[in-house]
């Protein structure tokens, strides 16, 4: 799937969830659907967790951060103690 048709998959409308770029057609945030990966939820475990989402769904929600982070000067990054 093209990236474009990946990206139309994400929306953003002031009326849901606060505007936040959501999954077209739920009120899935980007944002949740990462919190979800980063904190070791596999896609699968997603999938049988919100009926009706699809792989390309979760697919868009990772071009779509990547995308957005795209032209970023500056990302905080912890420092570790020695």
């Amino acid at each position: 799937m093209r990236d474009k048709q990946l990206l139309e998959r994400i929306v953003s409308d002031p009326g849901v969830m606060v505007g936040k770029p959501v999954i077209k057609g739920t009120r899935l945030t980007v944002e949740h659907i990462l919190n979800l990966l980063a904190h070791g939820a596999t896609v699968v475990e997603i999938l049988q967790e919100y009926e009706g989402l699809t792989p390309e769904d979760i697919q868009a929600c990772l071009l779509f951060a990547t995308k957005s982070l795209e032209d970023t000067t500056f990302v905080p990054v912890a420092v570790e103690s020695a």
